[in-house]
């Protein structure tokens, strides 16, 4: 079940979570009086045990793909931000998703349960606010006293007090907040270095898969720089390692 939370309008949903903490006990009791739209689809697959051991109670973990870049996983009380809004942000939340975390993407109305399932994202335990309106910082920091992650795009540049303020709720709930873009001060940093698409051959054909060269670093123990190449997707559509080639594939083509 994907519940999908409409704008902050009097009355609505997104409204009252800047008014109340959202908590396990209570999601459904909101959301259900309000009357949410509800996009019902199959549940993931759980984490499996040969997919690695869950991390600790003081981490979320993360694809398999994505260890090299996030080693231990996410750290709970911290910003992760990724250089973009893109398929890597999805990447970065499906490993907690798909271990049975409460996730919530934020800002973003191009974001549907179907693709959010088709990125590795649990739809059973997903909120979508497409659109938080202005009071988007006391949305999130609603939102992360009952997920566990929250994917946001915020409109524009938060101010440090925007950030004093979310971090101090990272901290104090524990939970992770994933920011597509720039967040001054994030804990640990993804970027897209370089991208190579598969498929179009010489100038023809169809797009089957992206390999991309991800960036990593941090703050802390995150501070050492890290390079990983992976799919993003492979040609079967998931995320995965891809090893480096020392000359490109006849039908890989760099597109910087």
């Amino acid at each position: 079940m994907t519940v999908i939370l409409p704008g902050t309008q009097p009355g609505t949903l997104t409204e009252s979570l800047t008014h109340q903490r959202l908590t396990y006990s209570n999601m459904y009791s909101i959301v259900f009086a309000m009357g949410v739209e509800m996009a019902r689809l199959t549940p993931l697959p759980r984490w499996r045990h040969d997919e690695g051991p869950v991390p600790d109670a003081g981490m979320l973990p993360v694809l398999p793909a994505l260890r090299g870049l996030l080693p231990g996983g996410l750290r709970r009380g911290t910003v992760v931000a990724v250089g973009g809004w893109g398929l890597l942000c999805l990447a970065v939340a499906a490993g907690a998703s798909a271990a049975g975390a409460w996730c919530a993407a934020v800002g973003l109305p191009q974001l549907g349960a179907a693709a959010a399932a088709e990125a590795g994202l649990d739809p059973g335990r997903l909120l979508l606010v497409p659109d938080p309106g202005v009071r988007w910082p006391q949305v999130v920091a609603s939102l992360l006293d009952g997920c566990e992650l929250v994917l946001l795009r915020p409109p524009g540049r938060p101010s440090a007090q925007v950030r004093t303020r979310l971090a101090a709720t990272l901290r104090r709930c524990g939970g992770v907040l994933v920011a597509a873009g720039g967040w001054e001060g994030a804990q640990a940093r993804l970027l897209v270095a370089r991208q190579e698409w598969a498929g179009i051959g010489t100038g023809h054909g169809r797009l089957r898969a992206r390999r991309v060269q991800v960036v990593a670093d941090g703050r802390g123990v995150a501070a050492r720089s890290r390079t990983r190449w992976l799919w993003l997707p492979g040609p079967d559509g998931s995320v995965g390692a891809a090893d480096q080639l020392t000359t490109p594939a006849p039908d890989m083509r760099d597109t910087g």
